[in-house]
């Protein structure tokens, strides 16, 4: 009898290890507290933080009210189809205002260093090509992609800076630009947001100037084409973006340093294209923001977490030339 009782007391206790364990699966979360460390569960992500999908979670519905976010859900103009398509994107006649292709294209995510867009045109608008920015401990205290070679202490150009902003995605630049135009890089991201809402970018928001942290730092296709056409507006700003090597001074030994730009669409030698800026992070994947002018027509194209950003712009490009005049 003893023996029974205890057979059935060690089968509850089975029974209820399982139920505990499935649960958690079901909640979507490791079982943590069944390993041998005893380890508690997992933290919930913080507020902004990309699920395993890749979409913003805790970004509310996007509203649409510039003319690039009025756009059918049917799609563009054109069918053309990916065999791994990005997680969003759109191609634009910048001129007309014609929706070409779309995918997805309301839908926020992460955008890495494709940020830096709006951080390059704050700086644009307030500050001066030789304008001396110094560089502090906390910009060479960097993480991610960098020009690398900032001597901390010293001064340099702003025009270094935005080149190594923009061309090597240096996250070092960021965080000297953003402190010498604002004081204070949370100084700086209250600043992008603002910005933003003026050129009416309604489901875009910053968390630095950079991109590197994904964590609250979103937009969609519809703000990135919209923001890629407003920065080259700027024929500063259109000219370092179209600039595939750039030498430019630096006080360091030697006096110069050589930047070298990761769009793709300039290594191919794509006809007409005039930048504008890529990123990556893992949360966010390849991101892309493409410009390319020909016979008078700007195709913008956006791409976000794709997993061949190049060959999906210019395969995009190729059939918006084609399609005929906007």
């Amino acid at each position: 009898m003893r023996r029974i009782v205890v057979l059935v007391l060690a089968a509850a206790v089975v029974l209820l290890t399982a139920g505990l364990i499935s649960q958690r699966l079901d909640d979507g979360r490791p079982d943590t507290a069944a390993g041998a460390d005893g380890a508690p569960d997992a933290p919930a992500p913080p507020a902004g933080a990309a699920p395993d999908d890749g979409v913003v979670a805790d970004a509310p519905p996007t509203p649409q009210p510039h003319e690039w976010g009025r756009i059918p859900a049917a799609g563009g103009e054109l069918d053309v189809r990916f065999r791994k398509p990005p997680r969003a994107g759109l191609l634009v006649d910048a001129g007309s205002g014609r929706v070409l292709w779309r995918l997805e294209a309301e839908r926020r995510l992460p955008i890495a260093s494709v940020t830096k867009m709006m951080t390059a045109l704050l700086v644009a608008e307030r500050t001066k090509p030789r304008e001396p920015v110094p560089i502090t401990p906390q910009a060479v205290a960097y993480t991610g992609s960098g020009v690398g070679m900032l001597p901390v202490g010293r001064r340099v150009q702003t025009e270094t800076l935005l080149y190594g902003l923009m061309l090597p995605s240096g996250n070092d630049a960021a965080i000297a630009l953003a402190q010498h135009v604002s004081g204070s890089v949370a100084r700086f991201v209250r600043l992008m947001n603002a910005r933003a809402r003026e050129l009416g970018l309604t489901c875009t928001r910053f968390a630095s100037p950079s991109g590197i942290v994904d964590s609250g730092n979103w937009s969609c296709a519809p703000d990135l084409a919209l923001l890629g056409r407003e920065l080259l507006r700027h024929r500063r700003l259109a000219r370092v973006v179209r600039t595939p090597l750039a030498v430019m001074p630096l006080p360091i030994r030697g006096g110069r340093v050589w930047l070298a730009n990761h769009n793709p669409l300039l290594r191919m030698r794509y006809a007409g294209v005039e930048g504008i800026k890529t990123g990556y992070t893992e949360a966010a994947g390849r991101c892309f923001v493409a410009s390319v002018r020909r016979d008078g027509r700007r195709l913008i194209v956006v791409l976000l977490n794709s997993p061949d950003p190049g060959r999906q712009a210019r395969r995009l490009l190729d059939a918006g030339f084609a399609s005929g005049a906007g």
